[in-house]
């Protein structure tokens, strides 16, 4: 005989929508709380740069802590942002830049735990592209080799800055890593056993990329099946399965909010949190971008907040 209890899936928002708009807590933790409705939020790090001078991170940091209390909210992860991605990272051809980018991140878990951060992750980098424009289906082993020795080390630094876990967001490009489920799991068993656990982000608008992987491979099912334990959470966004588009649900798309909640539930990750990933063109007003968040939330909330009666022991 079992009892029951009800189980909704955590939902959040990814800063991203305050990029050179809401760009301080004193103005995104009042939006998130009083207009969306949200406690749970993600950092970006195109809100803050990492590498700014100690004295300004500091009181970043402090500015922070202070607002996620005053306004009850939790800010569960550091994600890299725009700004970073668009450089290859820890994948550029020059090993110098390479070591910038791990030095970045290591300053950015540490900025990250100074601000009751304690999870923090994103994208790897991207190796360069060929003359030819050919892209072939798997980056170089002597790269993927330094990939995985520039984790480890990383995984060191953050746990010693008290970063509890990290993560990889695999993306539709076959220029960046992990980009199939099956490198997914080859990098989850490479770095196994590594000081601060490595989990993966996955994203409705990567795992669906029908140019990549064909219309029959595209979905998510895949990725949370095959990839449960070490999926940490999900980004969520509307898209056309045809580009990584980034709108809010105010536009119209291929993914339904219930069916992709139900799907989460069905794989056992309902206890993984859901961050609303979106992005604007900078000359967009204001006004209409807070009405199409909040139109979204409004249809998010009933989705992903449905009870179901889980089987306990």
């Amino acid at each position: 005989m079992t009892d029951t209890q009800p189980v909704s899936i955590p939902l959040g928002i990814n800063l991203s929508f305050c990029v050179k708009r809401w760009v301080t807590p004193e103005l995104w933790a009042p939006i998130v709380r009083e207009e969306l409705g949200l406690d749970l939020v993600q950092l970006s790090f195109d809100l803050v740069d990492p590498t700014w001078p100690e004295d300004i991170l500091a009181d970043c940091a402090r500015d922070i802590r202070s607002a996620a209390d005053r306004y009850g909210i939790t800010v569960h992860s550091a994600f890299i942002g725009l700004a970073h991605y668009t450089f290859n990272q820890l994948l550029h051809p020059d090993p110098r830049v390479r070591d910038v980018a791990e030095a970045w991140m290591k300053k950015a878990y540490r900025f990250a735990a100074s601000a009751g951060i304690y999870r923090v992750g994103g994208p790897l980098g991207a190796i360069a592209s060929r003359i030819d424009g050919k892209e072939p289906d798997s980056i170089p082993p002597a790269d993927y080799d330094d990939l995985i020795a520039r984790m480890g080390r990383l995984a060191q630094a953050a746990g010693e800055s008290g970063i509890v876990e990290l993560y990889v967001e695999p993306t539709p490009m076959r220029r960046e890593w992990p980009w199939t489920v099956a490198q997914a799991k080859r990098m989850a068993a490479d770095l196994a056993g590594s000081p601060v656990r490595w989990k993966y982000c996955v994203d409705w608008g990567h795992a669906t990329f029908e140019p990549l992987y064909g219309r029959d491979r595209a979905g998510m099912a895949e990725w949370f099946e095959a990839l449960a334990p070490d999926i940490g959470m999900v980004h969520l966004q509307q898209t056309d399965f045809q580009y990584d588009r980034h709108w809010d649900f105010s536009e119209s798309g291929a993914v339904v909010p219930g069916e992709a909640a139900d799907l989460q539930q069905r794989a056992g990750l309902a206890d993984r949190p859901v961050f609303l990933e979106v992005f604007y063109p900078f000359e967009r007003d204001d006004l209409s971008i807070l009405q199409a968040l909040k139109h979204s939330i409004s249809v998010l909330k009933p989705a992903f907040a449905q009870q179901i009666s889980r089987g306990m022991p």
